[in-house]
């Protein structure tokens, strides 16, 4: 396998230990107002992983060079009453998926593209690319703002 493919992989299955480290700590502190709060930001990526990644992966398998809307999924409507833990489960199960799907590709999968309507064509690593990119997004929407240190000169 390509140094490329296993540092998506590395990625991409890291996530989910990072993202629950950064939605437990923001969920001890307010929400900005506007802001998802961690529980919501834990649904749209539950979200984004079901609806958007699984359905793209499987596309690379049986199609040839497929097209990808943009799409940006609200919050996941499942298990409404569900606490930040089993929101971060469900999400780690979902990724462990997509992971899981990736590491099923032979090098002809990986090798296969689609056109994605904003980014053009991708490969299987380029596309990976774009989910890493989105999750980075998200989990640094939970770091807070350093507070500036007074100095008495």
């Amino acid at each position: 396998m390509t140094a490329a493919r296993l540092e998506v992989l590395a990625a991409l299955g890291g996530l989910p230990a990072r993202l629950a480290v950064a939605a437990r700590n923001a969920a001890a502190r307010a929400t900005p107002v506007g802001e998802w709060t961690p529980r919501e930001v834990v649904r749209h990526l539950i979200a984004v992983e079901l609806d958007v990644w699984h359905p793209r992966l499987r596309q690379l398998v049986v199609e040839d060079h497929p097209t990808w809307p943009w799409l940006e999924p609200g919050p996941w409507a499942g298990e409404p009453d569900a606490h930040l833990d089993r929101l971060l489960e469900i999400h780690a199960a979902a990724r462990s998926h997509s992971v899981a799907m990736l590491g099923a590709l032979d090098d002809a999968g990986w090798a296969k593209t689609g056109t994605h309507a904003t980014f053009g064509e991708l490969d299987a690593v380029g596309l990976m690319g774009r989910a890493i990119d989105h999750d980075e997004e998200h989990v640094g929407s939970f770091k807070q703002a350093q507070p500036q240190e007074n100095s008495a000169e």
